[in-house]
């Protein structure tokens, strides 16, 4: 690009560029040679914010609007990454699509907006319809965008519009909380907690949850936040067997380690080892962290505890006294009474992989400071039910998804069959004046009644299902049983409209309509078995029901008991009691049956 041209832009200078373009047609499809990508000029002017140039950059070639540069971002990309609002409205005015466009690395103008902060762009853009559905089968979200920036405004916003976003994985299977914790934002931690606590139970593709990241990351307050919230994720291990205090000495984060002993009973997960048989006294001695394994050791950790290769924390600091912390180090864990693995009784060695394989591989027992730790049995149980449950909520949201879909068709059907019928009325038309020939007729008016009642009713329930999208079970069970009523109200105004038809067109002898009413009998009685199989069953679902509540009462009775640890106590308080007071009863009661009627 001329020179002349790139100051012109960067300046704004009308008539400069007026003038430029006048003298050569050709300069105005010129690129900017940048450091990462050739631009045009309306990507410039776009970046700087010159919207009153841009307009005349539209008006002598409007196709610029969706030009792209070399990361196949367009003019609203630069315009949205710079927070220029008047030049974003002008660029999506002159071509509504090109907010749809997406670049190089499947970033939408949303996005690039959620990155940088742009609240302001971000509300205008959150205005055309279905821009966030662009992100549905994509890896990272502008939630997550908004998250990992620290941009707490920008996400309430896009939590309004999609709320299932909270759980959405990126490519590295991590949730907008994750990334919040590792970056140390607090408020986006405290809105997403607030939101649903059940998200600091998420592992990402590592195993690892969001109180394993801030702890990784040494973020003190974030932590805090977590345990305040639910203690539940500080139970879980990575996929290489690594606890919460395993990552916190591997990144050296001292004050992390000491506030979450001070806080957590970690008696037992101080001494459990990861997948390579290591404690985190042995991590500790192998980085050389002469402040955390003093730290360690006054906490009491086993010192003679010995990996899969054999060796104990003295073994790992002698294989390498170069280093001046293992001055500290090694008589430090003498006079902690630490021996080399050949040392160690070998009936010591035999209890300490009785003792491994016997744990559960997926939490330790943790408590709040001074509690009861439970049993693993328990903890097992519980992780087997929550899973358990996680695969019934699933199978019942796929089940309602399915029902509303046959309830569309069904609807459609049932509009398409009365709408047909109303303009082919039963007995025809007289050919003089156009009137239906019946139309005096009291059934052929019962039938006029009965259709147009079924075909307004049917088309109530599609225009309410296709403009009602909820992304919440129980909103799509209400949804459900007001259209399923719907649904049989309308079938049943069918069903009158058709006996009403044909009792108009049977001549009317005597016979004729006796076969008619022995039909109708015939058809009424299969109707009502069918209705007296469906009451059947859904006595029998309303009697599970009642028995799920009952035993959920006494439940609640029992807890918390002995043997039920602080952890379950917090969770329970925490969440109110979710796991049983707020609990779909149709999920949890329709264990047997496998299904539920509404």
């Amino acid at each position: 690009m001329d020179r002349r041209l790139y100051e012109t832009i960067v300046k704004g200078d009308i008539p400069g560029f007026l003038g430029l373009v006048q003298g050569n047609e050709d300069t105005i499809s010129q690129t900017i040679p940048g450091s990462s990508s050739l631009s045009t000029a309306l990507h410039l002017a776009a970046r700087f914010g010159h919207v009153e140039l841009a307009k005349e950059i539209l008006k002598l070639s409007p196709e610029m609007v969706s030009a792209v540069n070399e990361k196949l971002e367009t003019p609203l990309h630069e315009a949205c990454r710079e927070g220029r609002v008047e030049m974003v409205k002008l660029l999506a005015e002159t071509d509504p699509w090109v907010v749809y466009k997406m670049n190089q690395e499947n970033e939408s103008a949303l996005f690039v907006a959620s990155e940088r902060g742009r609240l302001d762009v971000v509300n205008y853009l959150l205005d055309f319809p279905g821009l966030l559905m662009l992100e549905v089968d994509g890896a990272t979200t502008s939630l997550h965008a908004a998250a990992s920036g620290g941009y707490t405004d920008i996400l309430k916003e896009i939590l309004k519009t999609r709320p299932d976003f909270a759980w959405k994985k990126d490519q590295d299977g991590c949730i907008p909380l994750h990334l919040a914790c590792k970056k140390g934002h607090l408020d986006i931690t405290r809105e997403l907690l607030r939101f649903d606590t059940d998200l600091t139970a998420i592992q990402d593709n590592d195993g690892r949850t969001p109180l394993h990241w801030a702890t990784s990351k040494g973020r003190v307050s974030t932590i805090d936040e977590i345990l305040s919230t639910s203690l539940e994720s500080a139970e879980m291990i990575t996929r290489q067997g690594e606890t919460v205090l395993h990552l916190g000495v591997k990144n050296n984060q001292y004050d992390a380690i000491k506030y979450l002993t001070e806080t957590l009973n970690i008696t037992k997960l101080l001494n459990k080892p990861d997948n390579d048989g290591n404690t985190v006294l042995h991590l500790a001695t192998a980085g050389k962290l002469t402040t955390m394994v003093v730290y360690l050791l006054k906490l009491g950790v086993d010192v003679n505890a010995i990996n899969r290769k054999g060796h104990t924390a003295l073994d790992v600091v002698e294989s390498d006294v170069s280093n001046s912390g293992a001055l500290v180090i090694l008589p430090a864990l003498q006079n902690s009474g630490a021996k080399r693995g050949d040392q160690v009784p070998p009936g010591s060695m035999e209890i300490q992989q009785i003792e491994r394989f016997t744990t559960s591989p997926t939490a330790s027992s943790i408590s709040p400071k001074k509690t009861h730790e439970p049993s693993s049995a328990l903890h097992h149980h519980r992780r087997s039910h929550r899973r358990r449950r996680h695969k019934q909520l699933e199978l019942q949201t796929e089940g309602l998804r399915n029902a509303r879909n046959t309830i569309t068709v069904v609807a459609v059907l049932i509009a398409t069959v009365t709408f047909a019928a109303g303009i082919n009325p039963p007995g025809g038309f007289d050919q003089k004046n156009g009137y239906a020939i019946k139309g005096t007729l009291t059934s052929f008016k019962v039938f006029v009644v009965c259709d147009i009642v079924a075909l307004f009713l049917s088309l109530g329930i599609v225009i309410f299902l296709v403009s009602i999208v909820p992304f919440r079970r129980k909103s799509m069970m209400k949804l459900l049983v007001v259209t399923h009523k719907v649904m049989w109200l309308s079938t049943s105004f069918l069903a009158a409209a058709y006996i009403a038809a044909m009792w108009t067109i049977i001549p009317p002898g005597r016979g004729m309509r006796w076969v008619l009413v022995a039909v109708l009998g015939i058809g009424g009685g299969c109707t009502v078995v069918i209705f007296a199989g469906l009451g059947f069953l859904l006595a029998i679902h309303w009697l599970r029901k009642w028995e799920w509540k009952k035993n959920k009462e006494n439940r609640k009775k029992d807890s918390p008991s002995s043997s039920i640890s602080r952890v379950e106590e917090l969770r329970m308080m925490k969440r109110g009691n979710r796991d049983y007071s707020s609990s779909n009863s149709d999920v949890d009661s329709s264990d047997q049956g496998g299904y539920h009627l509404y």
